[in-house]
């Protein structure tokens, strides 16, 4: 007789519980396999497990459809930030700006590399030096950088900002939604062991493992050959 297990999967332990709840209502009165307290436990967390694996597939679709607006985001203003900074650099070298202003931006005025972007902490604290740097020269007189603009550099920090905060927000939920689903497992499986160990003993008196296995499967048990295990036919075992 080929051996059961248990589902793996959210999908599976929903199809487990579903098979078991439609099979038995198709059941005339009392010829059902599974007890009627145990069939209303099925149903009742059925529906609660159900809605709460949707919730958590919409929070991680949403926030992976975000992510991808928010990665070409990051793109967009490190882009910007390290556009400005250059331009900034060759206003230096050729004296259109002072190389000891390069200190309102916290640049190393010896250092003509642009600093390293590569995370999203970089371009919050870049994003910020720049905006702040640019703001106080030009308040002491200096010409404003062009090309781009420290207006046009604020726009996209400030649409990163806001995306970055968005984006952890959907990170959140989708946590939450996750440990909820976990959270519930251990009873979903509970339920469905109770069910299958309530449909083999109803058919366990079935003139043959084949009779057995197939009234089983009905009722949403899942089983699997062994390696080199006789597969069960009709007219034999």
């Amino acid at each position: 007789m080929p051996y059961r297990r248990l589902p793996n999967t959210d999908k599976a332990r929903l199809k487990a519980l579903k098979m078991a709840v439609e099979e038995s209502e198709k059941q005339e009165l009392n010829a059902a396999p599974i007890s009627y307290k145990l069939l209303h436990e099925a149903k009742t967390i059925y529906g609660v497990f159900e809605n709460t694996v949707l919730q958590y597939n919409q929070t991680f679709e949403s926030q992976v459809s975000a992510n991808k607006k928010y990665q070409q985001i990051i793109k967009n203003v490190r882009l910007y930030i390290s556009h400005f900074i250059q331009v900034l650099n060759l206003a230096v070298i050729r004296g259109e700006i002072k190389v000891e202003n390069k200190r309102f931006y916290k640049l190393d005025p010896n250092d003509y590399t642009v600093p390293d972007l590569t995370s999203e902490a970089a371009l919050m604290e870049w994003g910020k030096n720049i905006i702040d740097g640019e703001n106080e020269r030009t308040r002491n007189g200096g010409i404003p950088v062009y090309n781009p603009t420290i207006v046009k550099v604020k726009v996209h920090y400030d649409i990163f900002k806001e995306y970055k905060n968005s984006q952890k927000l959907f990170q959140e939920s989708t946590s939450r939604n996750q440990d909820h689903v976990a959270s519930m497992r251990a009873e979903v499986d509970k339920i469905i062991l109770e069910i299958w160990n309530q449909v083999e003993a109803s058919f366990a008196s079935e003139s043959s493992a084949y009779k057995r296995l197939k009234a089983c499967q009905r009722f949403g048990v899942v089983y699997y050959y062994r390696k080199g295990e006789q597969i069960l036919v009709e007219d034999g075992e």
